[in-house]
Parts: C-alpha cells; structure tokens; sequence
C-alpha cells in the first residue's frame, strides 16, 4: 500500500549506492547473495535473544534488496538475477517470524506459525498471477521499477519492514504484531486473489 509513495523516494540514495558498487566491479546478483547471508544472521540474533543486532542486520538485508535492483538497471536486468531476488525474499520473509519462534516458543510458535501460513498466501497469490501477467504481457504502471508484475495490496514490501522493525524493537510483543500483521496479510491475499482473477478475466478473455 506504501511502496508505491515510499520507493520513489528512496530511489535516489539507492541509485548512488548502486553507482558506487557498480564502479567497483560488483554484480547485482552478488549484492542479492549478501544480503540473504546478512538475512540469515538476522534471524540467529533474533534466535538468540538480541533482536536490535536482528533489527540491524535487517536494515541492512533490506538495503542490500533496494542496491541490488538499481544495480541490475545500471548493468543487464536478467531473468536469473530477478528470480534469485523474488526467491530468497521470500525464504527470508518465512524464516524471519522463526527466530522469535525459536527465542520464545511458548509465548511465539503459534502467533509465527500463523504469520508464515499468511505469507504463502500473499506471496503464492502474488507469484501466481506475476506468472499470468507475464503470459500476457499486462503490465502495471504504478510498478514498472518491478522485475515481476505487481499486484498490490495493504501488506508490500514497506509494511512488511516495519512491522518486522517493530517486533525486533518490541520483542514482548511479537505476538500481538504477528497475529495483526497476519491478519493484513489474508486481506492482501484475499484481495490479490479477487482482483487477480477479475483482472485475468477481463484482459485475457479474447486470447482463449
């Protein structure tokens, strides 16, 4: 819902990193790698109980998310590097709500466990219909710095980081922001489904 106002803001200081990174020899795809490592790191701090090391090394996973698509457009956008970003994303997305479960498993497992079953559902319901789009060629203005095509809704990628910052900075309260955040997460996927298939509906009925 946010990304739309948010990312043209943030464009700019990513462009210039990715300027720095690019006149140094590095890849985009090598940027994509690092910062799921750093991801990885994020969720054993968080395993381990030290959720403001978990909240740097996921501003700093997320960064390593905005460098590596300027510095893919700087190079050669390919199909391989947006697969391997939309990829580890999302295995990064499940494997967050787990270092909260691991830390506090009687107060946190239920409340992540929920959490990741939203998250299939925002992410199949938004790999689903990119697949469709594709076949199609729709495209979706709003969104056009995506590799794939974007469906939007309440939860993107700016709600996802700040209610993941806000569980590393409230870590007593992970279960309460987990089942909230959960639950705009079904609403995401509910009205991905909807209008993916009325968009679908419409904009393909002449090609079956």
């Amino acid at each position: 819902m946010l990304d739309k106002h948010i990312v043209p803001i943030l464009k700019p200081p990513l462009a210039q990193a990715a300027s720095v990174l690019h006149g140094r020899g590095w890849i985009a795809d090598r940027v994509t790698v690092a910062g799921f490592v750093i991801g990885l790191f994020c969720v054993l701090a968080l395993a381990l109980g030290e959720p403001l090391l978990g909240l740097l090394l996921l501003l700093l996973n997320r960064l390593a998310d905005g460098i590596d698509g300027e510095l893919a457009r700087k190079q050669t956008p390919t199909d391989a590097g947006g697969f391997l970003d939309i990829s580890l994303d999302f295995i990064f997305y499940a494997l967050f709500p787990l270092g909260f479960a691991v830390a506090n498993p009687v107060d946190n497992a239920l409340p992540a466990a929920a959490l990741i079953a939203s998250f299939v559902g925002t992410g199949a319901s938004f790999l689903a219909f990119s697949s469709m789009a594709g076949k199609y060629k729709l495209e979706h203005p709003e969104f056009g710095y995506k590799g794939f095509y974007y469906l939007d809704g309440l939860a993107e990628g700016t709600e996802t980081i700040l209610f993941f910052s806000l569980m590393c900075l409230f870590p007593n309260h992970f279960a309460l922001l987990a089942w909230v955040f959960s639950a705009i997460c079904v609403v995401t996927a509910l009205n991905r489904v909807w209008f993916g298939y009325l968009t679908l509906k419409r904009d393909t009925r002449h090609e079956s």
